[in-house]
């Protein structure tokens, strides 16, 4: 009995490893508000029929939730249903949520409650170098020194390295590469390592060139940090207590957006306009203006398509040569 329940808990972590550790986190709180509408229902949540699921989703999209005015998106209604997919998938049973009609009725609000997906403000190089502003001033404050070399380094090297916010949460020590200078060079160079990706799951590695430049420095503001902090191993970028202690543990991926948000704010940009997506977008669109070539973006990036980037580039260029230029 022993070796059975051994191997349904092995078959249960590779079951749980197929999935990114964020679509694991996003199916688990799908499958949850199911659940809940199931209790309030009292209905088994895995036996519910087709017409059930139907009624589930036409209350996600119409209802607004209890602590604000808003629906969810349809992005987050069909990734409900997917949730529900694969927890009936794990449990070996048919998902009525595949079911003809429940495609029918998710096609049919798509329509009334559109599907345009929420874009986040890029910011741009001035806008970053505003924030870095903010995050000096903050490491001139007693008790605070720490905490502003930290953020200023985090914003500068998840704007150059083009950074989701689960790639800078997933640094390591060793995943930094300072390149020795060149004989009459004064540029300092660095690689970065991404172990693991949202294009990268199975975790390959991927290799990003980051030079120091003039104005944002993520070079230097790296290696302030790193010999302030006294850190030598374990995670590049820690959580701290009050006070400045650094704890030893990594930040969580919610950390970032919370921290671009904070400094956005201090400069006058609306924190809900922007995320952790934000130095990543930022990086595209900063780079598109100054007419870097698509394939050295895509370089930094690391996007498979490139018309993912090109949604970038077109907002970036927009207004330059535009058709009604010579006659508007």
């Amino acid at each position: 009995m022993k070796i059975k329940n051994d191997k349904e808990d092995f078959c249960s972590t590779v079951l749980s490893s197929a999935l990114a550790n964020n679509s694991r986190i996003a199916y688990g709180k799908g499958w949850r508000c199911f659940q809940s509408y199931c209790s309030q229902n009292k209905i088994d949540p895995l036996a519910a029929s087709p017409d059930m699921l139907v009624d589930f989703f036409i209350t996600l999209a119409t209802k607004p939730k209890s602590n604000t005015s808003n629906t969810l998106s349809m992005g987050t209604v069909v990734l409900y249903k997917s949730a529900i997919n694969h927890k009936y998938r794990e449990r070996g049973l048919v998902s009525p949520a595949n079911h003809p009609k429940v495609d029918a009725v998710l096609q049919g609000l798509k329509r009334i409650c559109g599907m345009k997906p929420r874009q986040v403000k890029a910011l741009s190089e001035h806008n970053l170098r505003e924030m870095l502003t903010v995050c000096d001033h903050l490491s001139g404050k007693p008790g605070y020194r720490l905490i502003g070399i930290r953020d200023g380094a985090i914003l500068a090297v998840g704007f150059a390295g083009a950074l989701r916010r689960s790639e800078l949460c997933g640094l390591a020590t060793t995943d930094v590469e300072m390149l020795p200078q060149e004989d009459g060079v004064c540029e300092r160079k660095m690689f970065l390592y991404i172990r693991k990706s949202k294009t990268d799951q199975i975790g390959c590695g991927q290799k990003i060139a980051i030079p120091e430049g003039v104005r944002i420095r993520p070079i230097d503001r790296l290696q302030t940090w790193l010999r302030e902090s006294g850190i030598s191993t374990g995670p590049l970028f820690q959580t701290m207590r009050r006070g400045g202690a650094l704890r030893g543990l990594p930040l969580h991926h919610s950390d970032i957006p919370r921290l671009v948000k904070r400094y956005a704010a201090e400069i006058g940009i609306d924190p809900q306009d922007v995320s952790g997506h934000s130095l990543r977008a930022g990086f595209v669109t900063s780079a598109a203006i100054h007419r870097a070539r698509l394939d050295k973006i895509m370089e930094v990036t690391r996007h498979v398509n490139p018309s993912t980037v090109m949604k970038y580039i077109r907002d970036a260029d927009s207004f330059r040569d535009h058709a009604g230029e010579g006659f508007l």
